[in-house]
């Protein structure tokens, strides 16, 4: 579809504060940057993000006909290709990820920072008001009360879900994989949810979980509201448990 919007961390954030950076992204990054250039070709559309920065974004398909995204940093630019969405259009490389709908863009770094942009010209301070966004921001933190230190390689997944529907599979509505690098708690994080996705029946529900080389060792043991029925977000605190051994 379109694009959409992006939005900086940290305030969970995203966490959405910010994780540190990781090698293995540094690589990817180093691997999906080109000389800029290389996809002239391709329309330059500017997007203004919510921390003031400009990213130019064209979109385009590869030799094969599938589509791509190319994001145009100073003198180099980073291609994404597209993979299936459920709403909007996703591109995604690892955990670099751009999330667009309509004139609205959502980047994610793969660093667990994000950025919320918007197609088109810087906004005058006498600029009507925008209109209301295709996504939704959550926020919040997690933490537990145990007096353990995590591991320097403990990785956090918060989901984001819908749970409206008795007796069935929570659906997934956004997941956010932070790999923590010796951060502790409380940890902050910031996701966001396209609004598509949530029907008029949604009960918006945040979970998460501490893992360490696949052994779960923290996890939240009751259903935390993240919408309330205004459908406005709400501020989430998670309180993790400890997961017995063998577990």
């Amino acid at each position: 579809m379109g694009s959409a919007a992006c939005q900086s961390l940290p305030r969970m954030t995203l966490k959405y504060t910010t994780t540190a950076p990781r090698r293995h992204t540094a690589a990817l990054l180093a691997t999906l940057t080109l000389a800029l250039g290389a996809h002239a070709a391709d329309t330059r559309q500017p997007y203004h993000c919510d921390n003031g920065s400009r990213i130019d974004i064209s979109f385009g398909q590869d030799a094969d006909g599938r589509p791509r995204a190319t994001l145009h940093f100073a003198d180099e630019a980073m291609v994404l290709p597209g993979v299936p969405a459920a709403s909007g259009a996703l591109y995604r490389s690892g955990d670099i990820r751009l999330h667009t709908q309509g004139d609205e863009a959502i980047f994610e770094d793969g660093r667990g920072n994000s950025r919320h942009c918007r197609q088109g010209s810087a906004p005058s301070r006498t600029e009507a008001p925008a209109a209301a966004s295709s996504f939704i921001d959550i926020t919040g933190q997690v933490s537990y009360l145990a007096r353990i230190a995590l591991p320097p390689d403990a990785v956090l997944t918060v989901r984001i879900q819908d749970t409206a529907r008795a007796g069935a599979k929570a659906r997934v509505l956004a997941e956010q994989r932070i790999e923590l690098a010796g951060q502790q708690v409380p940890i902050p994080f910031a996701t966001t949810v396209d609004r598509d996705l949530i029907g008029k029946r949604a009960r918006v529900t945040a979970t998460a979980r501490i893992e360490h080389r696949g052994r779960l060792l923290f996890i939240n043991d009751r259903v935390i509201p993240a919408m309330g029925a205004d459908g406005q977000p709400l501020p989430v605190e998670l309180i993790l448990k400890p997961v017995p051994r063998g577990r």
